[in-house]
């Protein structure tokens, strides 16, 4: 019986022990990996900025040196969105829009009724991209996210700044459905976005996504974009979304600013 009984209990050390000892090497590994998956991070980040100003395609290939070369078009700064003015104070580089939207210090509780993107909260702050061109803006990207039917969708709007058209939409992370609500990033699709009016003659938010295909005799053609197929509610979701993000409580201050500041 004693044998068993210390039978029994090599058995419960050892599992401990082996426990413990992958407990270490997996914390370890985290805290090395790290600055890894930080760089990667933002190296996606990165390029999906690049393909939602059109600068690059979505599956083509670029060396380092060459993205290096295209992102020194682009710069970041932050903006306060209830003013509509840059947030010189905060680097843009550490500021983490996501953290900031979970933080009560330094974040918004909307209004359901004017939250048609379902955020519920959003941060203070938000990183915009000026895509620049002998010095001039001549795009500005936006960073977006709002419920689709099973998630939440986070992407890029990217517009001319000056005439309010789409330059190009870039969803990069996202739970729909494969095949159909997972189409946000079809490429094909996509396309359909650019040269679209994004904003009225009255600077509101205009674009409305068709059921059943966007008819070119519409009244509303340049504002239409066609649905997804299949994929009601996360059509849905796309247009609301864009129409909180290009609205009072979004990006519109911002985009008033911006065009007044530039005569």
């Amino acid at each position: 019986m004693s044998s068993s009984n210390e039978s029994f209990l090599k058995t419960i050390v050892v599992a401990v022990a082996l426990s413990l000892v992958c407990s270490v090497l997996v914390s370890a590994s985290a805290v090395l990996l790290k600055p890894d998956q930080e760089a990667n991070k933002a190296a996606d980040k990165e390029r999906n900025v690049l393909i939602a100003a059109g600068l690059v395609d979505a599956d083509e290939e670029l060396s380092e040196d060459e993205i290096g070369i295209l992102t020194s078009q682009i710069e970041a700064r932050v903006v306060n969105l209830d003013s509509g003015e840059y947030a010189d104070d905060i680097d843009p580089a550490t500021f983490d829009q996501r953290k900031a939207a979970k933080d009560p210090a330094r974040n918004v509780v909307l209004d359901p009724d004017a939250d048609p993107g379902r955020i519920k909260t959003r941060a203070e702050n938000a990183t915009v991209y000026l895509v620049k061109e002998n010095d001039r803006v001549k795009t500005v990207v936006l960073p977006i996210h709002g419920k689709g039917l099973f998630s939440t969708l986070y992407g890029f709007l990217a517009l001319d700044p000056y005439t309010g058209k789409v330059v190009g939409l870039k969803y990069y992370e996202q739970g729909e459905t494969p095949g159909l609500g997972g189409e946000v990033e079809n490429t094909g699709w996509l396309a359909k976005w650019e040269g679209k009016q994004a904003l009225g003659p009255d600077g509101q938010p205009r674009l409305e996504l068709v059921k059943g295909g966007v008819s070119p005799d519409s009244p509303n053609y340049e504002y239409q974009i066609d649905a997804l197929s299949g994929a009601s509610m996360t059509s849905r979701g796309v247009e609301d979304m864009l129409t909180f993000w290009l609205g009072e409580n979004g990006f519109g201050p911002y985009l008033d600013t911006f065009k007044q500041a530039r005569g």
